[in-house]
């Protein structure tokens, strides 16, 4: 396929801010596409399905540098357009679409050779690697029109802006692959499924456009992340019940993270967070535990991490071991400055066969026969069957006392449902007025917190959406070695600006912080239709994304609770 047709339709899909404009727009792409069907990770302004650890991991210095090389102007001048522009995509489209001529060498663009060079950049590493890199950027821009090289930039930074999330792609692939006349809710919910087993798109498409049966018999393959099953909140045990029915599993509510852990059929280890990423190296430990003391060729287990104090063995809260998530290095050290104990409490994937569709009950019992009990290690998460409310409270209360944050309750006959929000489970804890949110915006400070990013536009989510719902100011230090930091925050924030304006900037938003709060109000100020009043950062979440941030509909249930 030529690039300029996928341009094309970044080009639609840029002009019509409409969701179901996009998904026609993209139906009809997708009609279209016979073959290569990697063309569908571009689509999302990427290279490899979601669940890939490869990243392009190009600067805008180097997008400079190789703009300058393939249009003959210098550094500086694409500098200054830059500043008036404010979007390397469109000065990439300025420079190379008023260019007189190509160079001998230029030829039309395919998909195919984009995703050549753009796959080659991760591989490259050691000596005369930035040479390489700009060689191969500018070999595209060279051979590219404007409109093309517009995208190829945008593609590079990780910045398309042609507002594809992945409900718009599933539902693009519905309409493209399926008749009018078939039941598109039910389909709708084959090809989500399909999606959060396989945490990728292309595999979706291949099998949507052999048909259901395709899209049906697809499975779980450990060694490969899964979008983990979410939990709804209530209140109360009471609520709770009504919820999940009765008799239910009650287990702990861990102040830690989820983590995923793979043991394929050779024999090797993974582990992923709920954000998909692969923490294995960072958990030496865990790969030992999970080799030692659970019996099994292949498996997928969901567990909580939870990191304790060495002296006197009681956990930690998660923002104090939230730092070993990310990190790379001093791996030795972090693992016994701080230890963390696994808390399994489900199984997917047993000895080559899916649990997903087994009840619950069975599940637990699986793993239960399974781990062997090594408190401060690995073992089943600490777990109560009951129909009894007397019972029920008292565990909760015992799950309190021992510095957990309450407790879940499970159906005992339910599915596990990849990446789904449902009634299946629910969380109780003390109501702390608390959401998750995502920082879409920041402010510098004045003053002595001048250079510092020390105001943050909050967002929730609604659909694909993401709406503003305040600003929070509060809850970090000012010195590293207090806690989390206006300097730790404001390092995370910086390379993922997007625009300036004056103090403030729009950054992505790919920060997710725990925000509590004293109440809620109406508010026309904000495009969520609501504001925290007093709101305070808590923590930083390393381990979730924007698709775990509160739903709006999760903010009017809050507020009908206060009236």
């Amino acid at each position: 396929m030529k690039y300029s047709e996928l341009c094309e339709t970044y080009e639609e899909l840029e002009k019509n801010p409409s969701r179901l404009k996009k998904t026609e727009i993209l139906a009809n792409f997708l009609k279209k596409l016979k073959s290569n069907a990697d063309t569908i990770y571009l689509l999302q302004g990427k290279i490899y399905p979601d669940y890939s650890e490869k990243e392009i991991g190009i600067s805008d210095k180097l997008i400079i540098k190789a703009l300058a090389k393939a249009s003959g102007i210098s550094d500086s001048e694409i500098l200054n357009k830059w500043r008036k522009l404010g979007d390397l995509g469109k000065v990439s489209e300025e420079i190379i679409g008023n260019k007189k001529q190509h160079t001998l060498f230029s030829h039309k663009l395919t998909v195919d050779k984009i995703l050549e060079n753009v796959r080659k950049l991760p591989e490259l590493e050691g000596q005369g690697t930035v040479d390489k890199k700009m060689s191969l950027i500018s070999e595209l821009l060279t051979s590219a029109d404007g409109k093309e090289a517009k995208f190829i930039v945008r593609t590079l930074l990780q910045d398309l802006r042609i507002g594809v999330a992945d409900g718009t792609l599933r539902d693009a692939i519905v309409k493209a692959c399926f008749d009018q006349e078939e039941d598109k809710k039910q389909i709708t919910g084959i090809i989500q499924d399909t999606y959060d087993k396989t945490i990728d798109w292309k595999i979706v498409f291949e099998k949507a456009k052999r048909g259901i049966k395709a899209l049906e018999d697809s499975s779980l393959e450990p060694g490969r992340p899964v979008k983990v099953m979410l939990f709804l909140k209530e209140n109360s045990i009471e609520e709770g019940f009504m919820r999940v029915g009765r008799p239910a599993l009650l287990d702990y509510k861990y102040d830690g993270f989820r983590m995923m852990i793979n043991k394929e059929e050779n024999g090797e280890i993974k582990i992923f967070t709920r954000r998909l990423d692969n923490v294995t190296k960072q958990f030496p430990e865990v790969k030992r535990y999970v080799e030692k003391y659970v019996q099994g060729k292949s498996f997928i287990l969901d567990s909580e991490a939870v990191g304790y104090d060495v002296k006197t063995k009681k956990y930690r809260p998660f923002q104090e071991i939230s730092q070993r998530i990310k990190r790379k290095y001093d791996i030795e050290r972090l693992e016994k400055e701080l230890p963390i104990e696994i808390n399994v409490f489900d199984i997917l994937f047993y000895n080559g066969k899916s649990l997903i569709k087994e009840p619950f009950k069975e599940r637990r019992k699986i793993l239960e026969k399974i781990i062997k009990k090594e408190p401060l290690k690995i073992r089943p998460s600490e777990a109560l069957i009951t129909d009894d409310l007397k019972m029920a409270k008292s565990f909760y209360k015992k799950a309190l006392d021992n510095g957990e944050e309450g407790i879940m309750m499970k159906n005992l006959d339910a599915p596990y449902k990849p990446g789904a929000r449902v009634g299946f489970g629910v969380k109780i804890k003390p109501v702390d007025n608390e959401f998750d949110l995502a920082i879409i915006g920041a402010e510098y400070g004045t003053g002595k917190r001048a250079g510092w990013l020390t105001s943050y536009d909050l967002a929730c989510r609604h659909g694909e959406e993401l709406l503003e719902i305040g600003k929070v100011s509060t809850g970090l230090k000012e010195k590293e070695e207090e806690g989390l930091s206006f300097i730790e925050l404001t390092k995370k924030l910086k390379p993922l600006i997007l625009s300036e304006s004056g103090r403030n900037v729009k950054v992505k938003p790919e920060i997710v912080v725990t925000v509590v709060y004293q109440n809620i109000q109406k508010s026309p100020t904000y495009s969520s239709g609501f504001a925290l009043r007093f709101p305070r950062i808590t923590r930083l979440r390393p381990d979730r994304s924007i698709d775990d941030i509160a739903r709006l509909a999760e903010i009017k249930k809050e507020v009908e609770k206060s009236i």
